[in-house]
């Protein structure tokens, strides 16, 4: 933190939206807490979000998992042809919630990324920036602000602030502006500052993003893009913010990085301008 904020961070406490429970009838919910009981005593190891509960059912669940990225996986499902899994149920249960999904087949795709033929690598690079396009094509409702598919909070584990979940907010300034902790401009800034503050000014149209392209979330077999995981981060954004957050690669899949502007249009000023905010207002 670089100079303090004149105001509070606005909006200060985050909304968790109107995020519904999906198919929580009593024989879902009962069933699932009794499955993770059992599997949980034969595998005490399993201390992920997401629990393997057969050969064909995940459940992930915890007090960060939240109704959004249910809402966010039907969503793309009825929007696009783009493979997510398949939501059984969603639902809260004594303040955790949890997610029942079909599992979907397939290795994560850097899994031997480097042995892969450069043919093999394109076919699914090209698969995927389709998929990314897909999204791209869906319209955003009338009066859509930065905000989860539902119109609620949003969540990004890393971004700076107190709270877990962000949001919503009703423009990309507020958006910003929660980003630089609730900074203003002033010419007591750090030069760099002030110029991050006059580019985030500059406006975008808001697409339906993932927000976490990582080679993690992205499955394959063979040379097919077989699925795309982990929607929890997706949400209504800014155009730039899904090729920025493609770069925040975890450190063992650094090889990511030079696989990005394969699949996604390169925003090169646009990242450089989310490395100052980075530099300045935290990263992970």
């Amino acid at each position: 933190m670089w100079f303090s904020p004149k105001k509070p961070l606005s909006p200060s406490v985050p909304s968790l939206g109107p995020s519904k429970p999906f198919h929580s009838t009593f024989f879902y919910r009962w069933s699932t807490l009794l499955a993770i009981k059992i599997v949980e005593g034969i595998r005490p190891s399993s201390k992920g979000s997401v629990l393997m509960l057969t050969d064909r059912i995940c459940v992930k669940y915890g007090r960060l998992v939240h109704l959004s990225e249910a809402s966010a996986v039907r969503f793309v499902a009825e929007h696009t042809s783009i493979p997510v899994p398949k939501v059984k149920c969603a639902f809260t249960h004594s303040g955790r919630t949890y997610l029942v999904m079909e599992r979907i087949k397939g290795d994560m795709i850097g899994y031997l990324w480097g042995h892969r033929s450069e043919e093999s690598k394109a076919k699914l690079l090209s698969q995927l920036a389709e998929k990314v396009r897909q999204l791209r094509d869906i319209q955003p409702p009338e009066g859509c602000k930065i905000a989860s598919v539902d119109g609620g909070s949003l969540f990004d584990c890393r971004l700076p602030g107190s709270v877990t979940r962000f949001g919503p907010f009703d423009t990309i300034q507020d958006f910003h502006r929660h980003l630089r902790e609730g900074m203003d401009f002033d010419s007591r800034l750090p030069p760099e500052v002030q110029d991050l503050i006059k580019l985030q000014n500059k406006s975008w149209p808001l697409v339906f993003t993932h927000g976490d392209l990582s080679s993690l979330n992205i499955l394959a077999r063979g040379d097919e893009v077989v699925g795309i995981v982990d929607w929890e981060t997706a949400g209504w954004y800014p155009s730039y913010w899904e090729y920025t957050t493609a770069y925040q690669v975890n450190p063992q899949n650094s090889f990511w990085v030079n696989e990005i502007d394969k699949f996604l249009d390169p925003l090169p000023e646009d990242l450089a301008m989310e490395q100052i905010r980075q530099k300045y207002y935290g990263a992970f």
